[in-house]
């Protein structure tokens, strides 16, 4: 049997670890490996035109899997572009695997063609950035840096020099165990007793929940309804706590709807599951607080803890609930439910007024079809920028579909992207990439990958000719827009000449049937609708301190239209609450 090179070593490693996919754009210092690639029946090599998609892609990958995922860039402005793609992964806790391959070993620190430090550069997004430099550190090194990885939940990056790549790997090299799962984390018992203390004597508590309430849903419905507690989320949040929530009080934040706002504030004791809400402006500093987060490294950093608990978000409330006391008084959470059916109403009057009629067409009406029609485990992928606005407002989630986008990292261009990744994982589910037309045009290229792989993302453009919350954060703060419009093409057009189902629409009357007959198409499909770029109204709660740069902006984006299905949850649990 013929002795295996570096490359081949560490390919079948990456499949060891569960990596079925390498995403990346082939270049000379890469031959080794994706020639080993080629060769191994168990991983495919997935050939995107930018690298920045390779690490979106995998990034979304890796958070709708849960597993480890791979990208890779060839040597200096190959895997420069990995970089953006990977601030996100790793921002989002996706545990990604990079590989940057490297110069000739030779001329490392000589001025080489090229040449960068990959080892370097990418220690700011990473948990391990390291080089091979020989042979020698296979496969240890590249063992090491997937544990990381799937450790600490996100990125690692390994620098590999082509020439390295060809050469033999060690023999008898040990080979340990990888570690592909990450394990629950129960906080120790004096924390427990605090915590339970501080539950018991507060009056009124508020539950405000982030992504790292996945799998966790049962327990914090059950622990809300022991304790009386309207339960708010952040976007991150949303997908996980939302649904069959009889305790729901909106969101929280620089799109904040409902009661979420009132309700972390005029409770005795908040506390926060699994959040790392960036946006202290919005968090009270006259309450008491708890956090419960599995990374010690977040505990506090955002406000004051009078109790920070180190565990999972389950694994915690697990340990709480046969503890703490039933309360019986829930007058606060019926007021809370009742302010949240309010807010909800009063935005949603204004959002039915005609909008049926409306040309150019109202985007949260989009949004809102968009919502009725997609399938129930639909994944989204959405834009930055507007697109998060109408994603947040109104696509429902059940407990089945997904909603991801770069809500920590912020990055343009990233839903179309995503959309590659997550329609790998699983062909015949239903994935919808919510693009805006900035966004979509900065990574354009790629839809040509959906075209090359027959992968059947549908692709609904929210056209409205501009880079709509950069225009709007220039408005509101007295700026005239500047630089902001686009001069688009017919992108209907453009899907049909790549050799993709097209159609463009201008009037509501033809957005339904527009939406269903791309859904219904086999293969990739794009809906170009001309949207409004001036949907927009100012929401009543806007604190001097929130008003500075970009949440001055953002704070302001609330809708003409309402908030879609949420209005009806809202009045569902509002009839739930006994009247005298």
């Amino acid at each position: 049997m013929a002795k295996q090179n570096v490359a081949e070593q560490f390919v079948d490693i990456l499949v060891r670890a569960g990596v079925r996919r390498l995403y990346g754009v082939v270049g000379d210092s890469l031959n080794p490996v994706v020639d080993a690639v080629r060769r191994n029946s168990a991983i495919d090599w997935v050939h995107v035109r930018h690298e920045e998609t390779a690490a979106f892609a995998a990034g979304a990958e890796a958070q709708i899997t849960g597993k480890l995922a791979a990208c890779a860039g060839s040597c200096g402005p190959g895997n420069l572009h990995l970089i953006n793609g990977l601030y996100d992964a790793h921002r989002s806790m996706a545990p990604v695997l990079a590989l940057a391959s490297q110069i000739p070993s030779s001329e490392i620190g000589l001025g080489y063609f090229q040449e960068t430090h990959p080892d370097r550069l990418f220690q700011e997004c990473s948990h391990y950035s390291e080089l091979i430099s020989s042979p020698k550190q296979m496969p240890r090194l590249l063992q090491t840096a997937i544990q990381h990885a799937v450790g600490q939940s996100g990125v690692s990056v390994v620098s590999l020099p082509g020439d390295i790549a060809a050469e033999p790997a060690p023999e008898k090299a040990a080979q340990s165990a990888l570690v592909t799962s990450r394990p629950t984390v129960r906080p120790g018992d004096d924390e427990i007793d605090r915590l339970v203390e501080m539950i018991d004597r507060a009056g009124k508590v508020t539950l405000f929940c982030g992504s790292g309430t996945a799998g966790a849903h049962a327990e914090v419905m059950r622990f809300a309804g022991l304790v009386k507690s309207p339960v708010g989320h952040a976007l991150r949040g949303k997908e996980w706590i939302q649904y069959d929530n009889p305790y729901d009080v909106g969101m929280s934040g620089l799109l904040g709807y409902g009661a979420a706002y009132e309700a972390t504030h005029e409770c005795d004791l908040l506390i926060l599951l699994g959040t790392d809400f960036p946006y202290n402006a919005f968090l009270p500093d006259d309450v008491q607080i708890a956090q419960i987060d599995v990374r010690p490294e977040v505990l506090g950093r955002r406000s004051r803890l009078d109790l920070a608990v180190w565990g999972d978000v389950r694994e915690t409330l697990r340990c709480v609930i046969p503890r703490v006391r039933e309360k019986t008084d829930r007058r606060f959470l019926d007021k809370m439910l009742k302010k949240h059916a309010d807010a909800l109403e009063g935005v949603v009057k204004a959002y039915t007024r005609k909008v049926e009629k409306h040309v150019p067409i109202h985007p949260e009406y989009v949004a809102s079809v968009l919502d009725e029609i997609a399938a129930d485990d639909a994944v989204f992928t959405v834009d930055t920028g507007m697109c998060n606005v109408w994603a947040a407002r109104y696509i429902s989630p059940n407990g089945r579909r997904r909603v991801i986008g770069s809500f920590s990292h912020g990055s343009m261009a990233n839903a179309l992207p995503m959309a590659i990744g997550a329609q790998f994982t699983d062909r015949g589910r239903q994935v919808v990439s919510m693009s805006g037309d900035g966004g979509f045009t900065m990574l354009m290229g790629d839809f040509l990958t959906l075209v090359q792989y027959d992968l059947p993302v549908k692709v609904v453009l929210f056209n409205n000719s501009s880079l709509g919350m950069v225009e709007l954060e220039m408005l509101v703060a007295g700026l005239p827009s500047y630089g902001t419009a686009n001069t688009n093409p017919d992108f209907a057009a453009v899907a049909r000449a790549c050799g993709a189902y097209g159609v463009r629409v201008e009037k509501p009357k033809q957005l339904a049937g527009a939406l269903k007959d791309a859904f219904k198409h086999k293969g990739p499909a794009l809906v170009d609708i001309v949207t409004d770029p001036n949907a927009l109204s100012i929401p009543p709660k806007i604190s001097a301190e929130m008003v500075t740069g970009f949440a001055l902006s953002a704070s302001k984006i609330v809708l003409d239209g309402g908030v879609g299905r949420m209005l009806q949850m809202a009045r569902s649990n509002l009839r739930n609450v006994p009247r005298p």
